[in-house]
């Protein structure tokens, strides 16, 4: 690669980690820049995969003051995200290129639309009995398990779809929502790229400036969810979204 393309991954991981821990779209930001540099799209998305374990390394980090008191609950959710990130990295791998090539345009579009669709504001649950609890925690495991599949196939906006689902399931506030969001994701995540590291071509030369791209974008994400509302930049990061699967898909089809 060239001084160009390294510069040009580095930047694209600072967005990418800073979007990333923010509003969960970090490969809006870091997959087409691999794109860019001549990277063919399954590999691009492996190495994606790869690069964003430092997304996860520094958003975790900068959210340790949100996730106290969550740790009883994170015990219970990482196996489930584990899980689902190993069932899509399997999909993955089983999917053709060409077949993933024309699905690309689709996830980045559903991605970015769903950053910008309106959240509704979160009542406080009543739960009657200990079952109706039980039901609703076996609801949302089924959820995060789906998303973190989604996650290890793809990952453009996963965290997205995480961050609602918490919003809507607890009372937590966005910052707190924001905190274990970046928890599972980061599991999920880190599962697939291990599995990559062994059964996918990981192109390492990008990987490198992507990921400290990364870490330093994603550790002064949450300080900007923590001090500042998000909502003007997430509608930026989903309109760009839209304007690139909409690029891809002319590209594509």
């Amino acid at each position: 690669m060239s001084i160009a393309d390294v510069a040009l991954l580095f930047f694209a991981g600072i967005a990418g980690g800073l979007t990333g821990s923010i509003a969960g779209l970090a490969s809006v930001a870091t997959y087409p820049a691999l794109l860019m540099v001549g990277l063919p799209p399954v590999t691009a998305n492996v190495t994606n995969t790869v690069a964003v374990v430092f997304n996860g390394v520094g958003s975790v980090w900068g959210s340790r003051p949100e996730l106290a008191g969550q740790g009883a609950w994170l015990k219970r959710i990482i196996p489930v995200a584990a899980l689902g990130g190993v069932a899509g990295a399997a999909l993955l791998l089983s999917t053709p290129a060409e077949g993933f090539e024309r699905a690309v345009p689709i996830l980045i579009g559903f991605a970015s639309v769903a950053i910008l669709l309106p959240r509704r504001e979160h009542r406080e649950a009543r739960i009657a009995n200990h079952n109706q609890h039980r039901i609703r925690a076996a609801s949302e495991a089924a959820a995060i398990f789906l998303i973190t599949i989604y996650g290890g196939y793809f990952g453009a906006a996963a965290g997205v779809l995480l961050l609602a689902l918490l919003l809507r399931a607890g009372g937590a506030t966005l910052a707190h929502a924001n905190a274990g969001k970046n928890v599972i994701s980061g599991v999920a995540n880190a599962v697939a790229a291990l599995i990559f590291v062994f059964f996918a071509p990981v192109h390492w030369g990008a990987v490198v400036p992507l990921g400290i791209g990364c870490l330093i974008g994603s550790r002064l994400g949450p300080i900007v969810v923590r001090h500042a509302p998000a909502t003007p930049l997430r509608f930026l990061i989903g309109a760009a979204g839209v304007a690139l699967a909409v690029k891809l898909a002319l590209d594509t089809y």
